[in-house]
């Protein structure tokens, strides 16, 4: 199927939650099928190598892109402007060392939109901050001024249990209503980053806004 009609069979699904934001996670895609993907409709992309991110944000810059990035950063190495200042969205906001490196190198006015990574399910193989760490942490955060925590995103459990995985994400919607009663102005936290491609349906019925989906738009 092309992915013009793949991306429209996608929306069909979505037609009734309008607030549902589709992020192309297009790791395992190039140049040119990214292009397609923007040129379908989609103009909300997210990679998770940086590499990646800066070739495909050079050679589409003449597209009306949102750039999200996915990938774990590891401080050090130094973070540098050009990447930085590159991210309208990063999903995967972790640690005071990230933040510290993203406040020091940032240069545009606007902060950056964040999502703090949650391992809901307390995978040991995964990234993110146990669930029972977020508040203590976005309570930190108050003094970035390069750094907006615009929700929290979660990559779900690797099971086929739909039951297990629509718990875990309540379990962020209750995480969110948790932060936003604490009313900061650097953490609205009206957003929810969750489901990818096989699991996204699960999600939006269970109250995420973003979903980053990959392979599903290609098939």
């Amino acid at each position: 199927m092309a992915v013009k009609d793949q991306v429209a069979k996608v929306r069909q699904t979505l037609e009734a939650h309008t607030n549902v934001r589709v992020v192309a996670a297009v790791k395992y895609y190039d140049i040119n099928k990214t292009k397609e993907i923007v040129e379908a409709g989609i103009t909300d992309i997210g990679e998770n190598r940086k590499d990646s991110f800066l070739e495909k944000y050079e050679a589409l810059k003449d597209y009306p892109i949102t750039w999200h990035y996915f990938g774990i950063i590891k401080i050090p190495p130094k973070l540098n402007s050009a990447f930085v200042d590159s991210i309208d969205y990063l999903h995967s906001l972790d640690s005071i060392d990230l933040a510290n490196a993203i406040n020091k190198t940032r240069k545009r006015k606007d902060p950056l939109k964040c999502f703090v990574y949650v391992n809901i399910a307390s995978s040991p193989n995964k990234a993110g901050l146990d669930e029972s760490k977020v508040i203590p942490f976005i309570k930190s955060l108050a003094k970035y001024e390069k750094i907006e925590v615009v929700g929290l995103m979660t990559t779900g459990k690797n099971t086929f249990d739909e039951d297990l995985i629509a718990s875990y994400f309540d379990a962020m919607v209750e995480l969110q209503k948790e932060v936003q009663a604490l009313n900061l102005p650097y953490a609205p936290c009206n957003e929810l980053s969750m489901g990818m491609s096989n699991d996204y349906k699960i999600a939006i019925e269970h109250g995420a806004t973003f979903v980053r989906l990959g392979q599903i738009l290609s098939k």
